[in-house]
């Protein structure tokens, strides 16, 4: 890489597909040690379905600093794909500014999706040092379903869960996102265009905890939205 079953879901957003998503990470144990940063990739398909969402990823995405600055921080990489055969990924950040500096100058192209090499990535980087969890947003998959799986299940076996956010909610992508989140004891959720504050508050939810672990999560869902409060709750 660059540097640089079958069910069917609840409704987008709604209050179950939320309170699942939200009960899984917390049933999601932190590898990281008390004096480490966590360690998140945020990976998104930048091809050109994703265009009109983009912008807003990347607001929604600085603000998972924020979030974690009190917990000792937070290391994000962000990881996407693009075009034909482009996959970059960034250096570690610790800042929110130099984040939006490197997301703002991503143009989205089309292409095909490469998840699986997103996902060989994330096993690779791990390798070195820990990854506490890869988020992933997307709304396709054009890949071979069992190759996307292998993979997966080989990142699991290294112990980094896989958040699945779904734009969209195609059936196709949504029977191999589960499988990805199930297989990586991960998590999957679909949204769309009129959920982003519930994207938002369910993404700085996964950094939260990749930072603090649970009682940071329970303290976070006490400022944050009823998806996250639910999760609080469920904790006790």
């Amino acid at each position: 890489m660059a540097k640089d079953d079958r069910s069917v879901p609840a409704p987008k957003g709604s209050g179950a597909d939320v309170q699942a998503f939200l009960r899984k990470v917390a049933l999601t144990p932190v590898t990281k040690q008390p004096d480490d940063r966590g360690r998140l990739i945020f990976a998104m398909d930048a091809t050109a379905s994703r265009e009109p969402t983009w912008d807003r990823a990347c607001h929604i995405q600085g603000e998972m600093f924020t979030e974690t600055a009190a917990l000792g921080g937070l290391e994000i990489q962000v990881v996407y794909y693009r075009g034909f055969r482009e996959c970059r990924s960034s250096p570690w950040l610790s800042r929110s500014d130099d984040l939006l500096r490197y997301m703002s100058r991503v143009r989205c192209v089309g292409g095909r999706t490469q998840i699986a090499r997103v996902l060989r990535h994330a096993a690779k980087e791990t390798g070195k040092k820990a990854v506490n969890a890869l988020v992933f947003v997307g709304d396709c998959m054009e890949e071979d379903p069992d190759e996307v799986c292998h993979v997966a299940g080989e990142l699991g076996m290294k112990g980094v869960p896989c958040f699945i956010f779904h734009e969209g909610g195609e059936p196709g992508a949504m029977r191999t996102f589960q499988q990805v989140a199930r297989l990586t004891n991960g998590a999957y959720c679909s949204f769309d265009a009129t959920s982003a504050k519930t994207l938002r508050d369910l993404l700085s939810a996964v950094a939260v905890y990749a930072a603090g672990g649970r009682k940071a999560l329970e303290n976070f869902s006490k400022k944050a939205g009823q998806e996250v409060l639910l999760l609080a709750r469920q904790m006790k």
